[in-house]
């Protein structure tokens, strides 16, 4: 099973481009951190940085009303690209987290506020004939 589940903050705004299609495919980073103690019994804490792609409906949700600092849970599969480095020649790879779901929480700000959760799945299709709903 592939699976992935992250609560963690938006390290940069969400950048949009489409597809040659006129899919919209959305990317952000998303912090989490790690706390435990070391053999000396200091605390210790480190952050690992992940990047979270949406497609479609999801990611002009994303899009639109995720903002960097904050708190979202990402809900996807990992998926995993290789490729030589056309200056070195050396064979890179990147990991990124496929998008299924994800909700917005807390009120935009980092670590205040109130839980609002929104949530965008995977395969949503907006009616665009109702343009001015909010999607949650």
């Amino acid at each position: 099973m592939n699976k992935v589940l992250l609560l963690g903050n938006l390290g940069r705004d969400p950048e949009t481009r489409h597809t040659t299609t006129g899919t919209p495919v959305t990317r952000f980073s998303v912090a989490t951190n790690r706390h435990w103690r070391d053999r000396d019994g200091n605390r210790q804490e480190a952050t690992d940085w992940h990047q979270v792609i949406c497609f479609a409906r999801q990611a002009e949700i994303a899009g639109e009303y995720l903002k960097r600092g904050r708190q979202v849970c990402v809900e996807g599969r990992l998926q995993t690209s290789t490729w030589d480095d056309a200056e070195s020649g050396e064979r890179r790879f990147r990991t990124e987290v496929i998008c299924q779901s994800f909700q917005m929480l807390g009120n935009g700000q980092r670590n205040g506020g109130s839980p609002q959760v929104a949530e965008a799945q995977d395969g949503d299709v907006g009616d665009d004939s109702d343009s001015d709903d909010i999607p949650f």
